[in-house]
């Protein structure tokens, strides 16, 4: 890794950064925020809850309509999606962008002028990558964190956030490789922003159309999203093992078919 390189580009993309990051905070803020006036008006909202169909509570992650009265499960049910959808539109965005953008941009000659091999140019900005997407999980995490101990009427699972965070974290880091991965298939020198947005849209409305349809549930299981758990409120909920395994094989999988796709790629100057 070239630590120059490494610096150019996290300055680069600091206020994307700063932007994604401000934009979920606030909106879970918000969102939180409905969490007392949603308590106060509990036989209201049980009333409305029960004429939509049972897999519309499901896709949230949440297997009893109770749930959602307890602060996280209405923070799982209500603010992770912030992260699940925006988190993995920004990983994949960044990711895609950063090894195409010298070309598109018309600034591969002078990268290449410089003393660096492709594999240091890969590393380092995969490692800017990896640096943002773990920026924004943590500060998001520790904002959603803050907000719950501000709203809550009764105490919840530290442990159990914690868990659900570092799902949301595998989830965008699967992203990201899957943006990298991307960028080195592309033959001509253009972004691919719009398609990378589309694949995190469609991949989501798969998952969520698998969990609304009891026919189509096997189909959840070509997304990323099937082997995220929200269901916070289980007394039992903690990582799995398969869904561990699912994003730790694949996100290093893709990196590495991605880093090797690198150094043989032809780079349009």
């Amino acid at each position: 890794m070239n630590r120059n390189l490494f610096f150019r580009e996290l300055r680069s993309n600091a206020l994307t950064l700063l932007i994604w990051t401000a934009v979920i905070t606030v909106l879970t803020i918000l969102t939180m925020s409905f969490y007392g006036i949603f308590l106060e008006n509990n036989q209201k909202i049980l009333a409305m809850i029960s004429i939509l169909p049972e897999g519309t509570l499901q896709f949230k992650g949440i297997s009893d309509v109770n749930d959602l009265f307890s602060v996280l499960g209405f923070y799982s049910a209500n603010n992770v999606i912030y992260m699940l959808v925006l988190g993995s539109i920004y990983s994949i965005v960044l990711s895609s962008g950063i090894l195409l953008r010298e070309e598109y941009n018309k600034t591969a000659e002078f990268l290449l002028a410089w003393p660096l091999t492709r594999g240091e140019i890969f590393c380092s900005k995969a490692a800017v990558v990896l640096l943002n997407v773990l920026a924004i999980n943590v500060v998001t995490a520790v904002a959603g964190y803050v907000t719950l101990e501000t709203v809550k009427r009764e105490p919840f699972s530290t442990d159990a956030f914690l868990v659900m965070s570092i799902y949301t974290l595998m989830l965008n880091l699967f992203f990201a490789s899957l943006g990298l991965f991307l960028s080195t298939l592309v033959k001509r020198a253009r972004p691919i922003t719009t398609l990378s947005i589309g694949l995190v849209l469609i991949l989501y409305f798969i998952f969520t159309i698998s969990n609304i349809t009891d026919g189509l549930s096997a189909l959840g299981y070509v997304t990323p999203y099937k082997f995220v758990n929200l269901d916070t409120v289980d007394p039992e909920y903690s990582m799995e093992f398969i869904s561990v395994l699912y994003f730790t094989v694949l996100s290093l999988l893709m990196a590495l078919i991605s880093f090797r796709l690198y150094k043989r790629k032809d780079i349009y100057l």
